[in-house]
């Protein structure tokens, strides 16, 4: 398949920087969106060519997601030389960024329980920092009602919230996917960052792309991303073009 000219040449003159960050977010990025989260994995060719890359001199790989990270770390299968990221950016390998309300996070969990009962195919997702409501495989009035009265019940209770494709989540804590690359950016001295990324969430990456940095938006949607590819081919394209590039 044919990359964008534009993020082809992006990406040759990324390959080319002195101190190199890849990130990445992980569902409908690196691993196709799938009807049963539990069956989300990494496109082999992705998969491949991120621990090839993070394998390069002077090259640092993150993935940044909005799955618990324990979760996270079982359905990428990335080695430890990937770095991992979960809870849209608020847990790393080294715990959390700040304290969890726990009694929130249980008050919430169980208004979601009483709104998803009933509704077939609405299911409730509870994380170490956070608790989502899904509604992919719900119908349609079932889907709006239940993200109607769970926006109600987390404006109620102070939680940050977060819209995603066919979710809402619920943050107990402080999340942000931009604050999560900066953190890797800072710790190996990048000199340009790359970050792939579908999703609502992924714009607080793409805004702190700066200099010679490369957003890349995967599907449709606005964006702050300055490059766009259609699914997650593309992005395993997009990687084992940087991992040519960059080992010549």
């Amino acid at each position: 398949m044919a990359l964008p000219a534009d993020l082809v040449r992006a990406l040759d003159a990324l390959a080319a920087t002195p101190r190199l960050l890849v990130a990445s977010d992980f569902d409908g990025t690196l691993a196709p969106l799938v009807d049963r989260p539990s069956d989300a994995r990494p496109l082999p060719q992705a998969a491949e060519a991120l621990i090839a890359i993070a394998d390069l001199p002077a090259t640092e790989v993150v993935l940044v997601s909005g799955r618990a990270l324990a979760v996270l770390r079982e359905y990428s299968g990335m080695p430890s030389s990937v770095h991992l990221v979960g809870s849209h950016g608020a847990e790393f390998e080294t715990g959390f960024a700040l304290e969890i309300d726990e009694a929130l996070l249980a008050t919430i969990t169980t208004e979601l329980n009483s709104i998803a009962a009933g509704r077939p195919g609405v299911t409730v997702e509870l994380k170490p920092a956070s608790v989502a409501l899904h509604v992919r495989n719900a119908s349609a009035a079932d889907g709006e009602a239940a993200l109607a009265a769970a926006r109600s019940v987390g404006e109620a209770s102070g939680a940050e919230i977060t819209a995603g494709k066919n979710v809402l989540e619920f943050a107990v804590i402080s999340t942000d996917k931009g604050e999560a690359v900066d953190v890797f950016r800072r710790r190996g001295d990048a000199t340009a960052a790359v970050f792939f990324g579908d999703d609502v969430t992924d714009e607080k990456a793409f805004r702190r792309m700066v200099g010679s940095d490369v957003g890349v938006k995967v599907g449709p949607g606005e964006t702050l991303a300055a490059y766009r590819v259609d699914s997650p081919e593309d992005v395993a394209e997009a990687l084992s073009h940087l991992l040519e590039r960059r080992r010549g």
